[in-house]
């Protein structure tokens, strides 16, 4: 029987369904024919086509939370959200900021396919969506799919440090998703990986890390806790030669969560400073722009350093 064309306005379909991202097929239970929604989709309609068979009932431009809901309307019921998209809901901050295809995640026996905006991923290993507004793959997966589709090592190392430094995993589960997951791409997670299992909490450390390494110098034990003689507690430094109890702080403010991370970071070198240890400081911005000034630097601290006897300061192993 054919449906009788719809004469409702076209904002009290939203108002039907709740939402303004829809299938066709709500709508046409809703008693409107597919010839009156390609009508009100055509040019300068009152509604937008935003995938097949997904439709955004109003007609100004999609922003990012309509491209996720109709990528999830497109990949069908249990699909999850994963990459950037589901990184920037789980909070995470330091990755590119979401502007292609919104990544999904599907059963591996699901016949769907990306189109335009979405990138539909079918897997033998399906993850269960996180508690919360959106169906999110958990952080770990989330960022290791975006890992696995960039060419940039520094995003790749800035987004798992951030993972890792903020608690939202340890490096032990990173690991464990890296080898259950494919192998394609992983190269650049893997590096990244090996780099925070040495210690290197951001992706200004992993500079100095190559930085060293390429200069011939002494390697560095990496986010080491420092203790006094006596066992107090003095600090944690970024980089640190046990040898010459030299410290070496790479992170500005440009690398703390907030202008209080900061102000504790003036207090650690303080600490350090006032037990003895020689404080070596260096800006993220100057590892890329001037590599010999600071390997100068850091040359005339360590036999600083070595000159003096060395204070009774003990470094325990890398913290999380």
């Amino acid at each position: 029987m054919r449906r009788r064309p719809s004469t409702a306005p076209p904002g009290e379909y939203a108002a039907l369904t709740g939402r303004t991202v829809v299938r066709v097929d709500e709508l046409e239970a809703l008693g409107l024919a597919r010839s009156t929604i390609a009508h009100r989709c055509r040019a300068g309609g009152p509604w937008r086509r935003l995938l097949p068979a997904v439709v955004m009932l109003h007609a100004r431009a999609p922003d990012r939370d309509d491209r996720r809901r109709a990528a999830l309307l497109h990949a069908g019921p249990g699909a999850v959200l994963t990459g950037t998209d589901a990184l920037q809901l789980h909070g995470m901050t330091r990755m590119p900021h979401p502007s292609g295809p919104v990544h999904v995640l599907v059963p591996a026996g699901r016949r769907r396919s990306g189109h335009g905006h979405v990138l539909v991923e079918r897997t033998e290993r399906l993850p269960l969506p996180a508690a919360g507004r959106w169906p999110l793959a958990p952080v770990e997966r989330a960022v290791l799919d975006f890992a696995r589709r960039s060419t940039s090592r520094a995003e790749v190392r800035a987004a798992i440090a951030e993972v890792v430094q903020r608690g939202r995993c340890p490096v032990e589960r990173l690991c464990a998703e890296l080898a259950a997951g494919s192998g394609r791409g992983a190269h650049v997670a893997r590096a990244a990986l090996a780099e925070i299992a040495d210690g290197v909490r951001s992706a200004a450390e992993a500079d100095a890390r190559e930085l060293l390494a390429r200069a011939g110098l002494p390697p560095a034990a990496w986010n080491v806790a420092l203790r006094d003689g006596c066992g107090r507690f003095l600090a944690v430094a970024d980089g640190w030669f046990d040898g010459v109890a030299l410290a070496w702080e790479i992170d500005s403010v440009e690398y703390h969560l907030s202008p209080a991370d900061y102000a504790r970071t003036v207090a650690r070198r303080s600490a350090m400073s006032t037990a003895g240890i020689v404080v070596v400081q260096t800006l993220p911005s100057a590892l890329r722009e001037r590599p010999g000034e600071v390997l100068d630097e850091l040359r005339r601290g360590l036999v600083a350093a070595a000159r003096r006897p060395r204070p009774p300061i003990r470094a325990d192993r890398a913290v999380p």
